[in-house]
């Protein structure tokens, strides 16, 4: 693949297929047709197989940012509680103090997971009626254990639980009725595997009836109006047509695959790379904990990161490096999405070549 057109291997966005981006070509429909509500209803059923959930979808042109707003601005009334295991999960907690919302991080240490214990320490107080989870930390290449904690939750039925799935949602199986969460949210540039711009979130009938009651929402992301309008299979305002043309086209690929097919096939990459990082470096996380979508590798000392993402970028393929004051310790290999094994294998080959060409 030509250094102008890398395959990425980053955490997003993730490599798209040729499909994807000619489903996305098709010529627009008007928003308030009926073929529109055809799609849309489409999309939102597809959408409520992959995550197992009955629960409300909203479909929303913006970033999963925008959704961590949404997701505290509609459901926290007293106090939130953030947890943060990595640069992203704090971000949401920066997001939602900046919303003008009660909040309180709670921190692990890098490479570590948020735990059940942890959660259900800090609701024992009683302080909070929300709680921020991001399931999948890619800067850290740490995954919590989602099952764990919402058996935490089951205990606090009047708590909002919000989780950031950005990066795990489409690739790793989350039942979310099961898990009860209230509002999961991402967008759809990792494990969608569709260009960046475009974000999804169901949610559950606390959330919404929550947001009844809340007095700071504003208009874009207020849960009642997307609920008004999802009841019409329509959104509030003009959604990017090309998004729902790409979902659209992404969710019969995943059908064809089968979920399960899906899913193990996201197990199958994570062992395979992390089983190369072990032999060859070492893992930056837990290795319990380690994400099923990206790998984070703790690098050798006598690596230069930024060379070595530059060699493989000139022979066509784009890695990440660190992120934030990991930037110079660790590079990450995203393997989720539209990746298939032949992919990894090839990329890991070419940077076995490439770490012995530095070694030389």
């Amino acid at each position: 693949m030509p250094a102008d057109r890398p395959k990425l291997f980053i955490p997003g966005p993730t490599h798209v297929d040729d499909k994807i981006l000619e489903a996305m070509g098709e010529y627009p429909i008007g928003h308030r047709t009926a073929a529109f509500s055809d799609l849309y209803d489409t999309v939102v059923s597809g959408v409520q197989k992959v995550l197992f959930t009955s629960n409300r979808i909203f479909l929303c042109t913006c970033s999963a940012t925008g959704l961590w707003e949404a997701a505290v601005r509609n459901t926290v009334l007293k106090r939130c509680a953030n947890f943060v295991a990595g640069a992203f999960s704090k971000r949401w907690h920066e997001v939602t103090v900046s919303c003008g919302i009660k909040a309180d991080p709670f921190e692990v240490e890098l490479g570590q997971p948020i735990t059940a214990e942890f959660i259900d320490k800090t609701l024992s107080t009683g302080e909070y009626d929300a709680v921020t989870v991001v399931h999948n930390e890619t800067s850290t290449g740490v995954m919590s254990p989602l099952h764990q904690i919402a058996e935490v939750m089951h205990r606090y039925p009047d708590v909002a639980f919000l989780v950031d799935m950005v990066s795990s949602m489409s690739a790793v199986e989350v039942n979310i009725d099961d898990l009860r969460i209230d509002v999961a949210l991402a967008s759809v540039q990792k494990g969608w595997s569709i260009p960046p711009g475009f974000s999804l979130c169901s949610v559950s009938d606390l959330a919404l009836n929550r947001s009844y009651k809340s007095k700071n929402k504003g208009y874009y992301f207020d849960f009642q109006v997307l609920e008004k309008y999802a009841l019409r299979s329509q959104t509030p305002a003009t959604p990017s047509i090309p998004h729902l043309y790409g979902l659209h086209q992404q969710l019969n690929r995943i059908f064809q695959e089968g979920l399960d097919n899906r899913f193990r096939r996201h197990n199958e990459m994570a062992e395979r790379v992390r089983s190369w990082a072990k032999e060859k470096f070492s893992l930056f996380p837990d290795e319990q904990f380690s994400s099923t979508t990206l790998t984070c590798v703790e690098k050798s000392p006598d690596l230069d990161i930024k060379r070595f993402q530059t060699r493989l970028l000139e022979k066509g393929y784009l890695i990440s490096r660190g992120y934030g004051t990991l930037k110079e310790r660790t590079f990450r290999v995203s393997h989720m999405g539209d990746l298939q094994m032949s992919d990894i294998e090839e990329l890991l080959s070419v940077m076995d070549e490439t770490v012995e060409d530095f070694r030389l």
